[in-house]
């Protein structure tokens, strides 16, 4: 495949910016699981917001289609179709992905707080 060196840029910078809520989730679900049932959750959630984010086939204009484009996933895949000639987030996907995150990193701080107070 080949890109110019600005859209790889970018490409990736989006997808490592799109990581952000997934690492806050990951890092909250660290804290209020047990090392033996976070693995099988992840797995689990993982697979569900790939399936409603569109990870495996396009969502169309429906119910699940409305539901996929309010998830973080879906703003993720959006971001890898750049290689294949897509464009970059609107600022719909900015903003979706900018609440996610903030909410995610906002509750994983939390039970970090909690789960280290305890110690």
């Amino acid at each position: 495949m080949r890109l110019p060196a600005g859209e790889w840029i970018g490409m990736t910078a989006l997808l490592l910016v799109g990581l952000l809520p997934f690492a806050a989730l990951g890092i909250a679900l660290g804290h209020v699981m047990t090392a033996d049932a976070v693995g099988p959750a992840v797995g689990g959630l993982v697979a569900l917001l790939a399936f409603l984010g569109g990870t495996w086939f396009p969502l169309g204009d429906g119910f699940l289609g409305t539901v996929g484009q309010a998830l973080p996933s879906y703003w993720l895949v959006q971001a890898s179709h750049i290689g294949v000639g897509g464009s970059a987030w609107s600022l719909e996907g900015w903003a979706i992905m900018a609440a996610w995150t903030v909410a995610l990193t906002a509750i994983a701080l939390w039970v970090y707080r909690r789960d280290t107070k305890r110690s």
